[in-house]
């Protein structure tokens, strides 16, 4: 046998190795995070609903702010759309609400086209918290196809959309505080 051939075998046998142990994760994924906001739930459902407000905390215009945006229709409430075209950290793709529950909850459809084409839900819910203060829950569920398992082995979604979640919520915080303030 030669050297090649080995690492040949070694290689295909690692590669193997790496699909069974994605395989045998789970079919969907979700990525969840939670803030408490020193400010009323109509305070912060405005920065929620309206995808305009959304510039001003997104981390992901923060990423790429000369990436291309375009509003459909209304800025807010159901049927509010925006589509985005970036840099390779913000790829292209549209958001669209699909749910606004004045107060409590907005519910999103993300169709990313780049990096990955995929199709994910989104729920910003809001809940009534001590001292006048509001508790905002974001998740993110979505289909875990084969290629999205390999690279949680690699890269670890929850970890990696959490932080971007985390410092969103923290700038949303931030603006909700100010404004109530």
């Amino acid at each position: 046998m030669s050297v090649l051939f080995t690492i040949a075998i070694v290689a295909l046998l690692a590669v193997l190795v790496i699909l069974a142990l994605a395989s045998g994760k789970p079919d969907t994924f979700r990525v969840e995070r939670r803030a408490t906001i020193a400010a009323p739930m109509e305070t912060v459902f405005a920065q929620i609903n309206d995808l305009v407000a959304w510039q001003g905390w997104s981390p992901w215009a923060k990423k790429d702010p000369q990436a291309k945006a375009e509003f459909t229709g209304t800025t807010s409430g159901q049927g509010a759309a925006f589509a985005w075209d970036g840099n390779k950290d913000v790829g292209k793709g549209r958001m669209t609400i699909i749910e606004s529950e004045p107060h409590e909850r907005v519910k999103f459809r993300l169709d990313f086209e780049k990096p990955f084409k995929g199709t994910n839900e989104a729920v910003f819910a809001l809940a009534p918290a001590p001292s006048g203060r509001t508790e905002v829950t974001w998740t993110m569920t979505g289909e875990a196809t084969l290629v999205t398992k390999t690279m949680d082995l690699l890269m670890n979604m929850d970890r990696m959309v959490g932080r971007d979640f985390e410092a969103g919520l923290a700038d949303m915080k931030r603006i909700c505080e100010r404004r109530a303030a």
